[in-house]
């Protein structure tokens, strides 16, 4: 019997988190998995798994196993694309991590258009706000929008990012002392839970230092279209992304607070983890979105 088809029946039962399961997502029966997980097993000479009638559990020595065994399965299907990487025939599975906020946003058009283009490639999209581990999760990429640190992860830019204070007409002429970002301070605020900074906001301060006003409000929640929606109704001054911001500042149905002020250190990336190389499927992914953001630069140019 091929280890390697023992394996792959390990992870699958892992990741599915159960032999009925994984049985059932991939079409094989659960005796023939169980089968192929103990003799995998009795290959090692230790318990991988912990099974009863009502509960399924990975020893200790197994989640070493399943984590390395995963990378490894991962270099192999990759090896497989680097060398259909001369071909034009792309095809396979992407598991991409992206925030909430840029799958629903119209910048989320990028990945549809990426599907459109590529009929051969299944992207497995999860929205998550969290900074996913992509090896230890596996995922191919991660969309992040931050100001990207040093992680141990490759990183390309996609597009540039930054952050917009808004309010509206209303809201600015019936608190005429809004002067300086300090001024927040003293003044309703609605605060987004999912940035990362909370409720205290930063702004470009003299030689490069960054300074911080710290704010409070009617409303804490975590969605910047509502905290943008909150802003327009009147109910204070709100920090907006860009390419959710843009149609409401065109529009003048809120307006921007201390443009001169605003960080510009953050940007739009694709992380992947480092690999002696990067699968075709997954460049090709990276590629397309860097284009498709130079042809809508409008998407986070208000």
């Amino acid at each position: 019997m091929d280890t390697l088809t023992r394996i792959r029946a390990f992870i699958d039962v892992v990741e599915a988190e159960g032999f009925s399961a994984a049985a059932r997502a991939n079409g094989r029966s659960k005796a023939l998995l169980s089968k192929y997980v103990r003799e995998l097993e009795d290959d090692l000479g230790a318990l991988l798994l912990n099974r009863t009638t009502r509960q399924f559990s990975l020893t200790e020595i197994g989640h070493t196993y399943y984590r390395t065994a995963t990378d490894i399965l991962r270099e192999i299907d990759n090896l497989a694309d680097l060398v259909r990487e001369t071909s034009t025939d792309l095809k396979g599975t992407v598991r991409v991590s992206a925030p909430r906020t840029f799958t629903d946003a119209d910048i989320g058009r990028s990945m549809i258009d990426f599907a459109l283009a590529h009929p051969d490639i299944k992207l497995e999209i999860t929205s998550d706000d969290r900074f996913v581990d992509l090896v230890e999760e596996g995922f191919d990429v991660a969309i992040r929008i931050t100001s990207l640190a040093d992680s141990g992860l490759i990183a390309r830019k996609l597009a540039p990012f930054k952050v917009y204070f808004c309010a509206s007409p209303e809201f600015i002429r019936s608190h005429p002392q809004l002067k300086a970002p300090a001024d927040l301070a003293r003044v309703p605020c609605i605060t987004d839970t999912n940035s990362r900074f909370l409720s205290n906001w930063r702004f470009a301060g003299e030689n490069g230092v960054l300074e911080t006003v710290t704010v409070k409000g009617p409303i804490e929640v975590n969605s910047p279209y509502a905290s943008m929606r909150a802003a327009r109704a009147g109910l204070g001054v709100s920090m907006v992304p860009d390419f959710i911001a843009w149609p409401m500042l065109k529009s003048g149905e809120i307006v921007s607070l201390f443009e001169d002020r605003i960080p510009d250190n953050a940007g739009i990336y694709a992380v992947y983890p480092h690999r002696r190389y990067l699968p075709a499927k997954v460049r090709a992914f990276v590629d397309y979105l860097a284009d498709w953001f130079k042809q809508h630069p409008g998407y986070c140019d208000p």
